[in-house]
């Protein structure tokens, strides 16, 4: 073999090898292409090498090859140094393109609250099946607030954190069954409506928005998120678009895991304010306004920020997270 005629042949395709392997982000078109330089580039090496020995231009093509390589199957890093990308892009970025759809479970579960609150109150038979008229009377008058208050603060926030976190992530885990988010919801909504009904029946409507208002604003927001998450697993199942079912559900659903992680560090917040910002004896208006300073945090990061994430090109898809930093295509 001239070595460096065929050196000189495979020029072009080398360099460009190169040059895609060093590359932060690629097109899909770009990966195809970088996936076929590879494998042409591994079979002229092994040509090098037989005919040749070890040789500079050998030598090069290898590194060339070795960052392709890494690529496909990801560099290894620190998982620590991939957490800030992880809460500035990838969570928001998923969070994001998940806004529509959490803003129609939270208009469906307030209106299927709001009918069964108004059937209840409207109708004495159907609020008698919840308790006799002293149990309904004590719990509007004593068990409701005292609940906030019938555990340490500590004991009583890990309580409702671990509770609601679990939940939201069965609405993710079970999503593609497609009936169990809308049992969720549904649930979720009559608990709130026959909650209000009671309250509002023996003259305590304004206690029951008073505590609930504080941790249940970013509270309620979690859940619908997760909720709409678990029907987007079910939706790339159902309609996949060009995409094969089996890799829509794969990406979405590790877009979607991304978001099962976000949750739970929003859903620690709300079990925070529930714990101690909800039973304490603060004034109302300082209550509700660090509920509602929560709640227009996250609203910030997931559609401001999201944004910007998704428009940067961001997923939120977690394939690499934890085994490389870099990825292949763009999104």
């Amino acid at each position: 073999m001239d070595l460096d005629a065929y050196s000189a042949a495979h020029r072009a395709e080398w360099d460009r090898l190169a040059d895609l392997g060093n590359r932060r982000r690629l097109s899909g078109s770009e990966a195809d292409e970088l996936i076929e330089l590879y494998q042409a580039g591994a079979t002229q090496l092994s040509a090098i090498k037989t005919t040749a020995g070890s040789t500079l231009q050998g030598d090069r093509l290898s590194v060339g090859l070795s960052r392709a390589r890494l690529r496909f199957t990801g560099a290894g890093a620190n998982l620590l140094a991939q957490l800030p990308r992880f809460f500035v892009a990838q969570l928001p970025a998923a969070l994001y393109r998940l806004r529509w759809l959490t803003l129609a479970v939270a208009v469906v579960t307030f209106l299927v609250a709001g009918l069964y609150a108004a059937w209840a109150l409207g109708n004495p038979q159907v609020l008698a099946n919840f308790g006799s008229d002293a149990e309904l009377q004590k719990l509007a008058d004593t068990d409701f607030v005292d609940y906030y208050s019938s555990n340490p603060a500590a004991s009583f926030a890990g309580q409702v954190w671990t509770n609601n976190a679990w939940i939201a992530a069965q609405c993710i885990a079970f999503g593609i069954l497609g009936v169990y988010v809308p049992y969720i919801v549904l649930q979720n909504a009559q608990n709130l409506g026959v909650n209000a009904a009671v309250m509002f029946a023996y003259d305590q409507g304004d206690t029951f928005f008073l505590y609930i208002a504080p941790h249940g604003m970013l509270e309620l927001t979690a859940i619908f998120v997760a909720a709409a998450g678990g029907l987007r697993i079910f939706w790339a199942w159902i309609a996949p678009g060009a995409r094969p079912r089996g890799q829509a559900l794969a990406e979405d659903a590790r877009a979607l895991f991304t978001v099962a992680i976000g949750l739970v560090f929003v859903l620690l917040v709300s079990g925070i304010i529930e714990g101690f910002v909800t039973p304490a004896p603060w004034p109302w208006p300082v209550k509700i306004g660090i509920g509602a300073a929560a709640l227009l945090a996250f609203l910030a990061y997931m559609l401001v920020l999201g944004r910007r994430a998704y428009r940067a090109g961001e997923t939120g898809d977690l394939d690499e997270f934890g085994a490389g930093s870099s990825r292949v295509f763009a999104g």
